[in-house]
């Protein structure tokens, strides 16, 4: 049973013992102190690695605090690195980590640094770094905003079909609309074209209002009140589907920080015997 055992763990990303398991839970699983308070770290890190790269593009601070912006992005992107490094060594399939969505981040916030270093004439890339942001989203791991990213994700994923029924329906009309107001108003009138009146038609239904195009005639007038007043209602239907399935996920069971070791998944239930995604068994 023992050997079953070691051989599942190999299988898995998860490890079954030693310091890299201890380091797998910290890292990839909030649920002890530990992980809690590296994730924090972590995000403190990132969101003050963004800050220096937003100051960074200031010219005039940049030009007088040029060597302590560099220090810092240095200290940053030698952290990152570290950090890097050790997901990859702590998991059984490093690889599969590294083409995950966050492990793609994750080489993308450290590369450009890299790459201006060794090769100047690509310091156009260095502006990459601020993707560092998107690694922000690691804050949805500590449980005490897991359960409601958790939820808010379901409720999107659950709507997805009736939000792409909604979005093709906006385009069908949005074309209508605009063949309209290209024959109402015409060339004479700033309608050239059916695309530019199509462009129009989505502006005015979001009650966006750019006010660079706009009907001169009494009729195309009538019509553009009309979409005025249908864009309330564009705008509150798909707020009406994702709250539905909101409250619907709100009544569900609250999932936990739990990481499939074969897919990375997060997400599962405490009680969870395999992974909802890949369908490998979960190691305790």
């Amino acid at each position: 049973m023992k050997k079953l055992s070691a051989m599942a763990a190999a299988r898995f990303g998860k490890p079954e013992h030693g310091w890299r398991r201890r380091w797998y839970i910290i890292i990839f699983e909030a649920e002890s102190a530990a992980g809690k308070r590296f994730d924090i770290v972590l995000l403190l890190a990132i969101a003050l690695s963004v800050l220096v790269v937003i100051i960074d593009s200031v010219t005039v601070i940049r030009e007088r605090e040029l060597f302590l912006l560099s220090t810092l992005e240095w200290i940053f992107t030698l952290l990152f690195t570290a950090e890097y490094v050790i997901r990859l060594l702590c998991v059984n399939s490093p690889w599969r980590y590294a083409i995950s969505f966050f492990g793609i981040i994750d080489l993308l916030s450290i590369l450009p640094s890299y790459l201006t270093f060794f090769f100047p004439q690509l310091h156009v890339l260095v502006d990459i770094r601020l993707l560092r942001m998107l690694r922000i989203f690691r804050v949805l791991k500590i449980p005490r905003y897991f359960d409601e990213s958790q939820v808010l994700w379901q409720a999107l994923y659950n709507s997805r079909h009736k939000i792409m029924v909604f979005l093709c329906a906006m385009v069908i009309l949005s074309i209508i609309l605009g063949s309209i107001m290209y024959v109402v108003e015409g060339p004479e009138n700033g309608f050239t074209s059916i695309p530019l009146s199509m462009y129009w038609a989505i502006v005015t239904m979001t009650t966006t209002g750019y006010g660079d195009i706009h009907p001169k005639t009494p009729l195309g007038q009538m019509i553009t009140s009309l979409a005025m007043l249908l864009g309330y209602g564009v705008i509150a239907l798909p707020t009406g589907i994702v709250g539905a399935e909101l409250a619907i996920g709100m009544m569900g069971r609250a999932p936990t920080t739990r990481t499939c070791g074969e897919c990375l998944q997060e997400g599962h239930q405490a009680d969870a015997a395999f992974c909802h995604s890949c369908g490998h068994r979960l190691l305790r």
